[in-house]
């Protein structure tokens, strides 16, 4: 896929309106309507973050007053002050002031961190309820890995962009007010100057080169998604690439992308010891700039050693925070970028959704009629054209054709993952569009070609048919898709772990695990979608029993590939170019001699071929 130079490198004005967006959405996970505990815990924070500072500026008063006191050469007014408090008193006091900064920022830490975890997982969800809600089209065309990075990295800015922007950019500021306000009220302009130039020249370099390394970074992001992708991929297609022995090609795949990784990985390892000599050297600079000014003062007379010592104590209190300042900042930057590409997401709107006052659909009979459809996935190619079949209640209904014909789009407008571009889908006279999808996906049941299975026990699979089953239902649907005694007699039974994609299992045993889960179901309409033609024949011969059981009393869909699985089909259609050409019975068309007789017959010759056909 190309991306415009605009996609890889927005201008400054695209990042600041993708900012500005990323912190409005984040804002109401912070102070949410109607959660006043929320919004007490931040109010608090914010209380002991400030009570924290201020205690952490006036430590440097205690340092001063002691080493003053065990001055040799204290004045009258020094011996009064160690009389009084005494300059182990002093010393005391200092490190109380200490642990108490430090007290209350970890007390801040634990009341706000319900708040963050909180909002993640709002967040989180909200995330993952939206993936889910988007349509077929766009999981189609998006890839597995790159999705899931774009969550992990957004869902965990959230929390670290709460969290610094309060307590480290803002607090941040305040403390670099107040030292400032005391160097120019306690000593006098010079050193505020240096102070104020220092801080200048380190926040304009580091924010300059920050922004630099962020561009870094999103290369560095991008490459990291695509090798990614890359891994999943291969993974996902284990058997693929077994079969075809390219191991060493995936390999090589893999190499090239990390290799590109690398690349930009080593661009911003150099710009960050770039990014760290250069802060040194500023506050360096600005730090002995200072002292030397104290150390004057002190030869002066005009200086206690005390007075050197705190200007000391403050400048290394402003230096911590502010070589903690790039990081912070690199890290804020690269949160909005993660969370602006999960935002995007978010804002990406669901191709099919419940209609204003869409109501639960009403299932009667489990009527299907499709009303003169036509439909593509892009507008200018039609898949479906006038396409008008009535399925009656309680009847089967099979739709054949050769491939690409338009037998699958049928399934996935039945489930309402795309909206008919012309005519309607009907069920018992109401139209799939006016009523809600939860109440569409419960009254049908489905079997594809290739049932994939969770990554869990057969039982979680066979029990996802329908959540509040019991143990017993579960045993009745899988005796009814005859695969009870096959899990009973395994180790585990049903708690047996069917592996990644239910690869632990054979194709048939996958096929009557997804049977079962569709029986639990129990569905008034059911979609078989060529759910035998990927099996060998005896197995298939095994499960259309199974299935011929299911579909008792339901109104059947059955598109298939073998024609000898649907011979007994109250009504067969044949599909071309998204056109019925042909309807009627199996017999019916037979004796038609058009183009179902001629696929008959083609499948037949070719079942004599086969010596295990023929031999059954």
């Amino acid at each position: 896929m190309r991306h415009s130079k605009s996609d890889i490198d927005p201008t400054p004005e695209q990042e600041k309106r993708s900012a500005l967006r990323t912190i409005r959405k984040v804002l109401p996970y912070l102070w949410p309507e109607g959660q006043a505990w929320v919004k007490w815990r931040v109010v608090i924070a914010m209380l002991l973050l400030a009570l924290s500072k201020v205690i952490s500026v006036a430590t440097p008063f205690f340092y001063k007053a002691a080493v003053d006191a065990l001055a040799p050469s204290g004045g009258a007014d020094q011996t009064v002050f160690m009389l009084t408090a005494g300059a182990v008193g002093l010393t005391v006091a200092y490190g109380v002031a200490r642990l108490l900064t430090v007290g209350f920022q970890q007390l801040r830490d634990a009341v706000f961190a319900r708040v963050g975890q909180r909002a993640l997982r709002r967040l989180a969800l909200e995330t993952f309820r939206h993936i889910h809600a988007l349509s077929l089209r766009y999981h189609i065309t998006r890839k597995t890995g790159g999705l899931s990075r774009i969550i992990e990295r957004g869902v965990k800015g959230v929390e670290f962009l709460l969290r610094f922007m309060l307590f480290s950019m803002g607090p941040l500021a305040l403390e670099l007010l107040m030292v400032a306000t005391i160097l120019f009220l306690v000593f006098d302009a010079r050193y505020l100057a240096i102070v104020v130039v220092t801080i200048a020249l380190y926040v304009t370099f580091t924010f300059k080169v920050t922004e630099w390394r962020v561009k870094i970074r999103r290369e560095m992001n991008r490459q990291d998604t695509n090798a990614n992708q890359k891994a999943i991929d291969s993974l996902l297609n284990f058997e693929t690439v077994k079969y075809f022995n390219a191991e060493e090609r995936e390999a090589r795949r893999y190499d090239d992308s990390m290799r590109q990784y690398e690349s930009a990985a080593l661009k911003t390892s150099y710009s960050l010891a770039f990014l760290n000599f250069g802060q040194s050297f500023l506050i360096t600079s600005g730090l002995v700039g200072v002292m030397v000014l104290a150390a004057i003062g002190v030869q002066q007379g005009k200086l206690t050693v005390g007075d050197f010592v705190m200007v000391n104590a403050y400048m290394i209190q402003i230096t911590l925070p502010l070589n903690f300042l790039g990081t912070v900042y690199r890290e804020i930057r690269q949160s909005l970028v993660d969370m602006g590409e999960m935002f995007d997401l978010l804002e990406q709107p669901p191709e099919v959704t419940d209609r204003p006052g869409a109501r639960p659909l009403v299932v009667k009979g489990g009527e299907v009629r499709f009303d003169h459809v036509s439909f593509g996935y892009d507008p200018d190619r039609l898949i479906l054209r006038d396409f008008d079949l009535t399925v009656e209640a309680g009847r089967t209904v099979a739709v054949v054709g050769p491939s690409g014909a338009g037998k699958s789009t049928i399934g996935r407008l039945l489930f309402r993952f795309y909206d008919v571009n012309e005519g309607a889908l009907l069920i018992d006279g109401q139209d799939v569009r006016d009523v809600t999808l939860s109440s569409l996906h419960a009254a049908i049941g489905i079997v594809p070609q290739d049932t994939v299975l969770f990554n869990d026990t057969i039982g979680y699979n066979i029990m996802y048919g329908r959540a509040d089953a019991t143990r017993e239902d579960m045993s009745a649907a899988a005796k009814a898709a005859r695969i009870h005694e096959f899990v009973i007699s395994l180790p585990d039974g049903y708690d047996t772990m069917v592996g990644e994609r239910g690869l632990k299992l054979s194709g048939g045993e996958k096929q009557r695990v997804g049977i079962a889960r569709t029986l639990l179901k129990n569905p008034p309409i059911l979609l078989l979608d060529e759910a035998t033609s990927a099996l060998d024949t005896d197995t298939e011969r095994d499960i259309q029993e199974s299935l011929r059981m299911m579909s008792r009393g339901r109104t059947v869909i059955t598109i298939a590939h073998r024609l000898s699985t649907i011979v007994d089909a109250d009504l067969i259609v044949v599909l071309e170019a998204g056109r019925i050409t042909e309807r009627g019975t199996h017999d019916e068309l037979i004796a038609l001699g058009g183009r179902y007789a001629h696929m008959w017959q083609r499948q037949q010759a070719g079942e004599e071929d086969d010596p295990s056909i023929a031999a059954a």
